[in-house]
């Protein structure tokens, strides 16, 4: 039974599960076996991704989570250890894309965006780490964004956000690379293909045909070759886009 258990794989959290890239990930490692734990602020809202996975065959469970709030994260992965299982791949994935003119942008919208980006990026990862280097294995993955290696007009808060937590996963990837975790940052550069994107920026999609927006399977299936790389030829740094993106 215990070689069984060290071959069986480990639990998937995606942390900001949504209805796009996030719910893409998570199908994508229920589909190879992985129990997945899917959190987000709106539990509720998670329960047809849940249904979804088992209906499939696979394994979900769906969790409240404010990932800013320490404690919130410290009993998350408390509760998916002692659970679900061992955590082997987390996916951060929470969102804080909002645009403001800088003269608009106030203190509190600026620290919002902040805490949304680097500060629950730092508490998913530590405690993610706390749970996964006693096993001397794990992935953890953060998404990124354009705005992780430049900041555009009307992105002051997003844009120093993201560049915070790819900062913060350069700094997990040396410190916890050499203990057998694989840390890596995914800039997500381009319009991902979501309900809100169609609606919100409809002539956008219109003009750039089907390859010119990210569809979320394909997100997830750079996220899934991520995990499987051997550790001899990890990656730290992926960036996925369009082919007609300009950048």
């Amino acid at each position: 039974m215990e070689r069984e258990a060290a071959t069986r794989p480990g639990v998937c959290c995606v942390i900001g599960a949504g209805d796009a890239t996030g719910a893409a990930v998570a199908r994508r490692f229920a589909r190879e076996g992985h129990p997945v734990c899917v959190a987000r602020r709106n539990a509720a809202a998670l329960q047809p991704l849940v249904d979804g996975i088992a209906a499939g065959g696979g394994q979900a469970r769906a969790f409240a989570l404010d990932a800013r709030r320490e404690e919130q994260v410290n009993a998350f992965f408390e509760q998916v250890e002692s659970e679900v299982g061992p955590v082997e791949v987390v996916a951060f994935n929470v969102g804080g894309n909002v645009r403001f003119p800088l003269l608009e942008t106030t203190s509190q919208k600026y620290f919002k965006v902040w805490e949304m980006c680097a500060l629950a990026g730092f508490l998913v990862g530590r405690e993610a780490a706390r749970a996964m280097l006693p096993r001397g294995r794990g992935t953890l993955l953060f998404t990124g964004a354009t705005a992780s290696l430049r900041g555009g007009a009307g992105f002051a808060a997003f844009a120093g956000g993201k560049a915070a937590l790819r900062a913060l996963a350069q700094s997990m990837a040396r410190e916890l690379g050499p203990r057998g975790l694989h840390v890596a940052h995914v800039v997500v550069d381009g319009l991902i293909d979501t309900a809100f994107s169609r609606e919100h920026f409809a002539a956008r999609v219109a003009a750039a045909g089907p390859d010119g927006i990210l569809n979320p399977d394909h997100i997830a299936e750079a996220y899934w070759w991520l995990h499987r790389q051997p550790r001899d030829a990890w990656t730290f740094e992926l960036d996925l886009r369009p082919s007609v993106e300009t950048w």
